[in-house]
């Protein structure tokens, strides 16, 4: 397949590291132009210059406030792509999560991306081609014990994607969510030491932390961000023209389910 984005201006939230960065990169190596987005202006350069590609730029804004989603609009009015990855997780038992963390994960996690939508949908509405994605996970689907607030938070994605493909039905919009499955981040090697303990090495850990807290992975090894990245690149393009209103999965057969 030849996948090629020339001249796609793209966005890609949360992306100085991580699934978002790999996003990031493969649009860019594609040839969309690309927004790195992160709050930490250091970080956003060190992205950028890391991708190393003339057609990749940073924005630096807080996108879980409307201030940030402005920001973005004035760095960016129009776009072709919007990617949702901005997330955040942590383990914490459910009877233990406050109001006040409830609210901070759906700020971050829903919002966010509903925000987003709402503010670039309608130019790609009227000029008849555009692509909205929303990284979700496979805890949508197979609520994580250990972190439950998190979990519903993708889960609400489901509903977001689907109510606004909806929205953008036969307009040349497409509007989809993908389902990673656990991927190897700097963040899930934290949550794995969490759960596992720092004594072991880092290949011993994350086997043990698949065979006791992922059990129903078919890959059953952590995915690498570039193979999430694959999958949105193509998503992105002309060639997924037809793939709208769905819960793709990228998530190495972990939900135990011919459909989400």
């Amino acid at each position: 397949m030849d996948i090629d984005l020339t001249g796609r201006r793209a966005l890609v939230t949360g992306s100085t590291q991580g699934i978002g960065y790999a996003i990031a990169a493969g649009l860019a190596a594609a040839g969309a132009e690309v927004l790195v987005n992160g709050r930490s202006a250091d970080r956003v350069e060190k992205a950028v210059a890391s991708i190393g590609r003339a057609n990749v730029r940073g924005v630096v804004a807080d996108v879980a406030s409307a201030e940030g989603c402005d920001a973005v609009l004035a760095a960016a009015p129009e776009l072709d792509v919007l990617v949702n990855n901005l997330g955040i997780f942590g383990a914490k038992p459910v009877l233990e999560v406050s109001d006040d963390e409830w609210r901070r994960y759906f700020e971050v996690n829903v919002l966010s991306g509903v925000r987003l939508t709402r503010t670039y949908l309608p130019g790609m509405m009227e000029r008849g081609w555009g692509r909205v994605m929303y990284v979700s996970s496979d805890s949508s689907v197979v609520t994580p014990v250990e972190m439950v607030h998190y979990g519903v938070t993708k889960t609400a994605l489901l509903g977001v994607s689907r109510g606004f493909a909806k929205a953008a039905a036969g307009t040349g919009v497409t509007v989809n969510s993908v389902l990673a499955g656990p991927t190897h981040t700097g963040g899930v090697e934290e949550f794995v030491s969490e759960l596992v303990g720092d004594e072991l090495p880092w290949d011993e850990a994350q086997r043990q932390f698949m065979r006791e807290h992922r059990p129903q992975s078919l890959l059953q090894r952590l995915i690498e961000p570039p193979e999430i990245a694959n999958l949105v690149t193509y998503l992105a393009s002309d060639l997924a023209s037809a793939t709208t209103g769905g819960a793709v999965r990228v998530d190495g057969g972990y939900v135990d389910a011919i459909l989400p």
